[in-house]
């Protein structure tokens, strides 16, 4: 049965992305350690990998998709080039109203402005049989979090600290996890969490 589930590297003291997010810095200052075990041994972590990747579709924040901030500059297309890497539809959440944009090697990004559960419905839908995945950043993770429709987190724990920027958890109330596994690796620490439905 199809789940929603959300992979997100974090540092050791909780932030997804470093100070002073720009275009230049999409991640903050010292963000991008925070995924060099991603690009340094992908071999040693080829199942985390794998498994981002596998969803049937797939929603992100506004920040995620790029730096722009109220109206939309159509010329943005994101931060992943021609080819994102999702081969899939993504919902981005945002206020400001964009048409489609669909990009080389079958990505398609849908801007959704009435929330985190029309997004997650259109995701859905849009999947089939095969999971939804909340790509970030934390801010729309812990939405989900928050409003109970998170099934699996996988935190991928990064041996750094950037002392500021986006924290993960921020915004979520007093919650209980159930941990499925831990491996360490070179460069990182993968941890999978089940969320418990409220009774």
């Amino acid at each position: 049965m199809s789940e929603v589930v959300c992979d997100i590297t974090i540092s050791l003291d909780g932030y997804a992305a470093g100070p002073e997010q720009s275009r230049e810095d999409p991640l903050g200052k010292g963000g991008e350690g925070l995924h060099t075990w991603m690009f340094e041994t992908p071999e040693e972590n080829r199942a985390e990998l794998d498994g981002i990747l596998s969803a049937g579709a797939y929603i992100m924040g506004r920040n995620m998709f790029g730096p722009i901030r109220g109206e939309w500059d159509v010329d943005w297309t994101g931060w992943w080039g021609d080819e994102p890497p999702y081969h899939g539809p993504v919902f981005v959440l945002t206020h400001y109203p964009r048409e489609p944009l669909t990009m080389a090697g079958g990505t398609t990004f849908t801007f959704v402005t009435d929330g985190i559960e029309s997004a997650l419905d259109q995701a859905r839908d849009a999947a089939g049989e095969a999971n939804v995945a909340i790509a970030g950043g934390p801010s729309t993770v812990d939405q989900y979090l928050s409003a109970g429709l998170l099934d699996e987190l996988r935190l991928h724990v990064t041996p750094i600290l950037l002392g500021g920027g986006e924290r993960l958890f921020a915004r979520v109330p007093a919650l209980r996890l159930r941990p499925t596994s831990a491996r360490s690796a070179s460069l990182v620490t993968h941890a999978v969490y089940r969320i418990p439905r409220a009774s």
